[in-house]
């Protein structure tokens, strides 16, 4: 490859990761959400979940999302904040549950910065299987 199709990938990259990091909900809005009551849902596989997980998160794969998010959450007003293990997830997850109504829905992108903003309301994550 020559040095023009590396900066065209390089470009790509950067647009792409901004575009991400702007859909992320911005951490003082994320602890107003949770202070109103906010449900952190952790669409993380249950394998990843018991591997470690935030204080009072809710475990919904991803792919049955659509099957169980109304268990949680059968008010379709109900503030959600999803995450995930890099925050692609749960920026899929956020755009199912606005198709199917929910109007609350925000991305924490990843675990990490899931963590620092729901650890900041409610202590560190849990390890293990409690929770």
């Amino acid at each position: 490859m020559d040095w023009h199709t590396w900066i065209i990938i390089g470009v790509a990259v950067a647009a792409f990761l901004l575009l991400k990091r702007l859909t992320l909900v911005q951490p003082d809005a994320a602890r107003d959400w949770l202070k109103q009551g906010a449900r952190v849902i952790d669409v993380r596989s249950e394998g990843e979940f018991k591997g470690g997980h935030l204080p009072g998160a809710v475990n919904i794969p991803l792919g049955r999302l659509r099957d169980e998010i109304a268990r949680v959450a059968p008010d379709k007003d109900q503030p959600l904040l999803l995450h995930c293990l890099s925050g692609t997830r749960s920026g899929m997850g956020k755009s199912q549950l606005k198709k199917l109504g929910y109007r609350n829905v925000f991305n924490l992108g990843s675990y990490g910065r899931a963590e620092r903003i729901v650890g900041a309301q409610s202590g560190a994550g849990t390890k293990g299987d409690a929770g």
